[in-house]
């Protein structure tokens, strides 16, 4: 795992853009795995004044998200597909039908997991994947005692993690409470992943990361198991890991 460490969240985001913008550049057909919450905002910001500003495009790249609340619209004001639409997409040059996300409101839901992982498979593999980590190192929305091996599957969302994402409901209650994920192994599948982590709430999750204990109690810790992972961490979310000289 290759670790970059910058002052900021704005750093962060520039150098996330940076090695974002040279795969589509080297690739334009690129297909791109997106996450969504705070964490990829800053990143998205600067796509956008990519596209706008210096003419990078979009216009044969693929992507996949990671995951969707199950039960949300996809045009509820809350579910992933119109965070992307605002967040991203409508902002530069991208076709909507090259953007993929789970449907939260599938008839089936196993019928959907299976559809949305055999997409995957057909595009794929993801070229470079944008991660965030939850404070119990989720990734996607696989929470801890998800096996290895998952494909993309319906979980119930952990407590801690309802309670990070109330902020964007009117109330805790709002919050779903599953969703549909791309799952460990899913993820596994893509050639380069790229993990973001900024702030203080993340310094701990950072600090159990590296110090490299593979563990379904923390899933993160399987991009171990990746041969080409960047982490990209401003200061204070490594300030643990300084502190204790790991």
């Amino acid at each position: 795992m290759n670790t970059i460490v910058v002052e900021n969240y704005e750093e962060m985001s520039r150098r996330a853009a940076e090695i974002l913008e040279q795969q589509v550049s080297e690739n334009p057909h690129s297909v791109l795995g997106l996450a969504t919450g705070s964490t990829p905002l800053g990143l998205y910001a600067r796509m956008i004044e990519g596209h706008q500003q210096r003419g990078i495009s979009y216009e044969h790249v693929q992507t996949f998200n990671l995951d969707e609340y199950r039960g949300l619209n996809k045009n509820h004001p809350n579910s992933y597909r119109i965070f992307m639409i605002e967040n991203l997409f409508k902002q530069i040059d991208i076709s909507m039908s090259h953007t993929y996300i789970p449907n939260g409101q599938a008839h089936s839901v196993e019928e959907e997991c299976l559809r949305y992982e055999a997409l995957i498979d057909r595009i794929g593999p993801i070229d470079l994947q944008i991660l965030g980590m939850g404070t119990n190192g989720h990734i996607g929305f696989n929470e801890p005692g998800t096996a290895e091996e998952s494909l993309t599957h319906i979980i119930e969302l952990d407590d801690s993690t309802r309670q990070n994402n109330a902020r964007f409901f009117e109330s805790l209650d709002e919050v779903p409470t599953h969703a549909i994920t791309m799952g460990i192994a899913s993820i596994l599948k893509s050639r380069k992943i790229l993990l973001l982590a900024s702030g203080e709430q993340k310094a701990e999750a950072v600090k159990t990361l590296l110090e490299k204990n593979i563990s379904e109690d923390f899933p993160a810790s399987f991009l171990w198991k990746h041969a080409d992972v960047t982490l990209i961490a401003d200061r204070e979310a490594y300030r643990l890991v300084e502190a204790e000289g790991l």
